[in-house]
């Protein structure tokens, strides 16, 4: 098996960074999460051990230095997605700020009789909220279709669109196939009809540079722990923030609470109730110059790179479909005929190879294709030619068990 040039001479040489990956071991998982580098691990410890304090409440010294260190996450957090600080609210991850789009701009815009859209590649987690929402108020749901080779078909979302539309909510790159959404058409498709475009950048954002500014899109969400970063902690992007209602009430997002009245703090501290995951932020801004340090757009070649090298390599085996297109970002999806996607992972974790088997919370997209599960291989910025050897190999085991 011989990797192509562009993965030996462009390799992203980072794997001895990362104190979770024992020789020996490919992890093949990060779409679900991250293996972590240390330079995060290192400062979460350190946040922890030596620089632990409250924010946004103490006066003393350290509480004031962790205060500072939790807005320099934010502004981080916001800058690697070309947004703002004053537009970018923490939460514990992407399913919490799709939800909390949902229950308030959500509430307070959509009414009976306005429809969302979303498409059949979806996550749950870009499912769910719009379906309560929209029983709650009375809104309708579309969903739009796919291309064969697993897009987003903007041609069709485009015929479905109509003025009665208030919100499409779509993956910025999709978590079962890999394939990337063209986010600006999207967001003028949108746009056109007067509605407001949502991306799920779970996906996207370890592994391509993202500007919320050039996409032209009104909402952005992302999770911590898919960027090498920690679990519990993400983030929302958006311009609407300021016309936003609260939608949990408690400490820190207030301004002055009266038995009578409660006034609320500006955005986006209005969203942030109770004590936050203060480390968690301190682990993504590590996470987030680790990232920066990589060079985005190198992380990008490369794993295109290694999704093309592994595509060549499973199409050579009889009894594999593949799913997505080729030119997938990050990910592989595929099943093996005669073989339950659960049996696969189970033999392949047996050669020290860890992937992911099973609906990958889109169980619309699996009843779409026809199957309840595939097996799905995804790379990272530690992933090598080696982890793609090590795959095929795995699976010509899983071959030779059951014939």
């Amino acid at each position: 098996m011989n990797a192509p040039a562009t993965l030996t001479n462009d390799v992203v040489d980072v794997r001895d960074q990362f104190p979770g990956l024992p020789e020996g071991w490919y992890y093949l998982d990060t779409a679900a999460t991250a293996q972590k580098p240390q330079a995060v691990i290192g400062a979460i410890t350190k946040a922890y051990a030596h620089d632990y304090a409250t924010v946004h409440r103490g006066v003393y010294e350290r509480s004031a230095a962790m205060t500072k260190s939790y807005e320099d996450a934010r502004t981080a957090a916001a800058s690697l997605i070309g947004g703002k600080p004053e537009e970018t609210v923490f939460t514990r991850g992407a399913t919490e700020a799709i939800n909390l789009v949902a229950q308030s701009w959500g509430r307070a815009n959509l009414k009976a009789g306005d429809r969302i859209l979303l498409s059949r590649l979806e996550h749950h987690s870009n499912i769910v909220p719009w379906q309560m929402l929209a029983k709650e108020v009375g809104a309708e749901i579309d969903v739009c279709h796919i291309t064969q080779d697993g897009r987003i078909d903007l041609e069709a979302m485009e015929e479905m669109l109509t003025e009665q539309h208030k919100m499409v909510a779509l993956a910025h790159v999709s978590n079962v196939f890999g394939s990337v959404l063209d986010a600006h058409a999207a967001a003028a498709l949108a746009h056109n009809v007067g509605a407001k475009l949502l991306l799920d950048g779970c996906q996207a954002v370890p592994r391509l540079p993202v500007d919320v500014a050039a996409i032209g899109c009104d909402f952005y969400v992302y999770s911590a722990h898919k960027l090498y970063g920690p679990t519990g902690i993400g983030a929302l992007w958006s311009k609407h923030l300021a016309d936003m209602p609260p939608y949990q009430g408690g400490g820190s997002m207030i301004d002055r609470v009266t038995f009578e009245e409660t006034t609320y703090a500006p955005a986006p501290t209005r969203f942030e109730a109770g004590t936050p995951h203060i480390v968690g932020a301190l682990g993504l801004h590590a996470a987030i110059d680790w990232v920066r340090e990589q060079d985005v757009a190198r992380l990008e070649t490369h794993e295109r790179g290694l999704v093309a090298f592994a595509r060549e390599e499973l199409a050579q085996l009889d009894g594999v479909t593949l799913y997505g297109p080729d030119d997938a970002l990050g990910i592989v999806s595929f099943n093996m005929d005669g073989v339950h996607g659960h049996d696969v992972a189970t033999i392949l974790d047996d050669a020290g190879v860890a992937v992911r088997a099973g609906h990958h919370c889109a169980q619309p997209l699996m009843d779409h294709l026809g199957v309840p599960a595939t097996v799905r291989a995804s790379f990272a910025a530690f992933s090598d030619a080696s982890d793609v050897a090590a795959l095929i190999e795995g699976l010509h085991k899983v071959k030779r068990i059951f014939g």
